[in-house]
């Protein structure tokens, strides 16, 4: 077996020992998980790929000049986004994700890019007084597809989140259940005294269980799963179920934060994870099954708030990260399902159309930047001056 963090790449914003292995190398060395000494798979592996355009069904966009400058990357990658409404204040009402739908298509218009050439599809913020009108008003409105459930302090601006899901959400889940719109869930428990890694593993038992045992016809997607455990719940459990994966957490495990030094830049909630759900991750997200799809979450912070004694939590994947999950399931070998999980799934789960235009992916070494424009300061992209093997023709 591989050693766990062998997938784990440098940065240029920390220093790293000569012996850490860059996000090629890593590439070369490992295939999900396991030591290769044979170069035929690599041999035999296409050049290129065509595939419908995705879809990101979790992203963050923020707002104001941040939402400027981050809105092009994803635009021109994806169809269509799931957009977060943590904002500050949050995104509480269908007035308020119009009116913010609006601002995401004022900025896509300054970085020149066509109205219908990517499509934001709203989300609503639950809190425990949303009430069951604000649902069906939601969902008559064609803009709002989802509402997204952040357990309070679970993670970026979720001070505003719920404290009492199955007692005081229960009219507007009741609603969600009876028109069909779909929970999207940041599944952790907030408890100070449960381990961070353990706080996925604790939330099915606890909260996402009897969710779907007391709404069992509710849509509900496990949002960016990062644990063996979320894996085998979703791929087992009945009724409408799915799950994002972000391609974080499919090319690195929890030694990612730690060669060399902090690494800020490989921090997200939920922390990445243990090198064995890594595996699991990776074997859910090439299983074909349609429970599983792509979402990034991307969530852009400034290089600041990030390199911080308190630094942000999120990585910024959406520059590249069509070209993250194809080295994913490049490594796996399956890249016959990239097509499957990218722009398939998704769409199904939400009853949306499939995207209808194609993309190309070229196997073409490329090096991600080290840093890029937001605002009046930077962000730094996830494996910032590292290269990549795969390029998403424009």
């Amino acid at each position: 077996m591989a050693r766990e963090g062998a997938q784990v790449v440098d940065s240029p914003h920390c220093p790293q020992p000569h012996a850490a292995a860059s996000v090629t190398q890593a590439a070369r060395a490992v295939k999900c998980g396991m030591e290769t000494s044979s170069p035929s798979a690599a041999a035999l592996a296409p050049a290129r790929l065509d595939i419908l355009r995705p879809d990101d069904w979790h992203l963050h966009l923020r707002d104001g000049d941040a939402l400027d400058a981050v809105v092009g990357h994803t635009a021109r990658q994806f169809a269509r986004a799931i957009v977060m409404p943590n904002l500050r204040p949050p995104v509480t009402t269908t007035e308020q994700a119009v009116a913010y739908r609006g601002r995401i298509m004022a900025a896509l218009a300054k970085s020149g890019i066509a109205a219908d050439r990517f499509t934001p599809l709203m989300t609503l913020y639950l809190t425990d007084n949303t009430p069951a009108d604000e649902i069906v008003r939601a969902h008559a409105s064609g803009v709002v597809h989802a509402v997204k459930l952040y357990p309070a302090g679970a993670t970026t601006n979720s001070d505003a989140g719920v404290t009492d899901l199955l007692g005081r959400c229960a009219p507007a889940l009741q609603a969600m259940e009876k028109v069909g719109m779909p929970l999207l869930v940041h599944g952790e428990v907030t408890d100070s005294d449960i381990d961070l890694f353990d706080r996925e593993k604790v939330f099915i038992d606890r909260v996402m269980i009897p969710l779907r045992k007391a709404f069992p016809g509710l849509k509900v997607v496990f949002e960016h799963i990062t644990t063996k455990d979320a894996a085998h719940y979703v791929r087992d459990a009945d009724g409408p179920i799915g799950a994002t994966i972000t391609a974080h957490h499919l090319l690195y495990n929890r030694n990612a934060l730690f060669i060399g030094g902090v690494r800020p830049h490989w921090y997200c909630l939920p922390v990445l994870k243990r090198e064995t759900h890594r595996q699991a991750l990776v074997e859910a997200a090439v299983s074909g099954s349609p429970r599983f799809f792509l979402g990034t979450d991307s969530a852009p912070h400034a290089r600041g708030l990030k390199e911080h004694a308190c630094g942000c939590a999120g990585c910024y994947t959406a520059l590249h990260a069509v070209e993250l999950y194809a080295q994913a399931f490049d490594l796996a070998g399956r890249l016959d399902r990239l097509e499957g999980f990218a722009s398939l799934f998704g769409a199904d789960f939400y009853g949306l159309p499939r995207s209808t235009e194609k993309v190309t992916l070229v196997r073409e070494d490329w090096t991600i930047p080290d840093e890029l424009p937001y605002g009046n300061t930077t962000v730094v992209p996830l494996a910032a001056g590292e290269s990549l093997p795969w390029r998403l023709e424009s």
